[in-house]
């Protein structure tokens, strides 16, 4: 279980699921009951009558999907985004300097029973919703249909189909939120002269 501190909790559920969608390449941390092992793949949230779930798929070849490799209780992590605090940044240090360098981040665990779907029509449907959502918005945007079928074919039989069905989610951001409003917007100043807007800085705005 992830530390929480209670002022660095995610409790907007919205706003957890919008950090999933934007940064959908995650770690999938199994076990077989002795050893973790970790897989870096892109997952898609999504809700239904049966409740929220995870889709992807993993290689063949990959033996995480087969049986006895996937024990009890699967995690994913989803990272967002992230940035060092520089204890320069607060207005504070000018007054008494008991101020340290710290990392802000954005960050979702998401808990569940992992599913393998070594299906071919359920797998295809998983591949066409996850091109769908990493196309949308391209002027050239790719489709399936662009391939011819019997490659296609080839392709889907080299993949496994996977679902995490969810039983939690926690999010964890932190964003100064213990700090003062002046020490979190100069953080967040910080931040946005070194990088640029970034959904770190709104989220430490949005406490305010």
């Amino acid at each position: 279980m992830v530390y929480l501190p209670a002022h660095d909790e995610a409790t907007s559920a919205a706003d957890v699921a919008e950090l999933i969608a934007v940064n959908p390449f995650a770690t999938l941390i199994t076990t077989d009951g002795t050893a973790l092992v970790a897989n870096h793949i892109p997952l898609l949230l999504e809700s239904g009558a049966d409740g929220e779930k995870l889709i992807g798929h993993v290689a063949r070849a990959n033996d995480v999907w087969r049986e006895g490799n996937h024990e009890g209780e699967t995690l994913v992590v989803f990272s967002g985004a992230h940035h060092y605090v520089s204890p320069t940044w607060y207005p504070s240090k000018q007054e008494h300097h008991q101020v340290v360098p710290t990392w802000n981040y954005l960050v979702a665990h998401v808990y569940g029973e992992l599913v393998i779907h070594d299906d071919l029509r359920w797998t295809r449907g998983a591949v066409a919703k996850l091109t769908g959502v990493m196309e949308h918005g391209r002027a050239d945007a790719w489709h399936m249909g662009q391939a011819p079928a019997d490659y296609v074919a080839g392709q889907l039989e080299k993949i496994v189909g996977i679902e995490l069905r969810i039983s939690r989610i926690v999010g964890k951001f932190k964003v100064s939120a213990h700090r003062s409003s002046a020490d979190r917007g100069g953080a967040a100043d910080g931040i946005e002269t070194d990088s640029g807007p970034s959904p770190l800085v709104d989220a430490m705005r949005a406490v305010d």
